[in-house]
């Protein structure tokens, strides 16, 4: 079963980290992606997202409404995912448990065979 590993976290406290603490977290995340492809659970498609202030907002209705900035203000935005191959939610939950990031949102993949997954 595939799962999304949303990783959501304030983007106000990573501009205020200094390159080291950047540097710290890209290496974590290096690891965990060893991790991932060691257990052959790494799929292809995950990335780092641009800032939120970078997002633009698209409402489809009676009228069409595009405006600049995220659905949300929140204190947390999304800030990257990855997308993983695991057996069940559990094993998925555990892998997402070793993210070195306080919140990570687990949901699974909904597969169309129509559009070849």
């Amino acid at each position: 079963m595939h799962y999304a590993l949303l990783i959501y976290g304030n983007e106000k406290a990573w501009e205020c980290r200094d390159e080291r603490e950047k540097q710290e977290n890209h290496e974590r995340h290096g690891r965990f992606m060893a991790m991932l492809r060691e257990r052959g659970a790494l799929l292809p498609g995950g990335q780092e997202l641009a800032a939120a202030s970078t997002a633009t907002t698209v409402r489809n209705g009676d009228q069409v409404s595009v405006t600049d900035g995220p659905y949300a203000e929140t204190a947390e935005q999304i800030g990257g995912f990855y997308l993983i191959d695991a057996p069940d939610l559990d094993a998925a939950l555990e892998i997402a448990r070793q993210l070195p990031e306080p919140i990570v949102e687990v949901r699974p993949v909904v597969m169309h065979p129509e559009m070849g997954n």
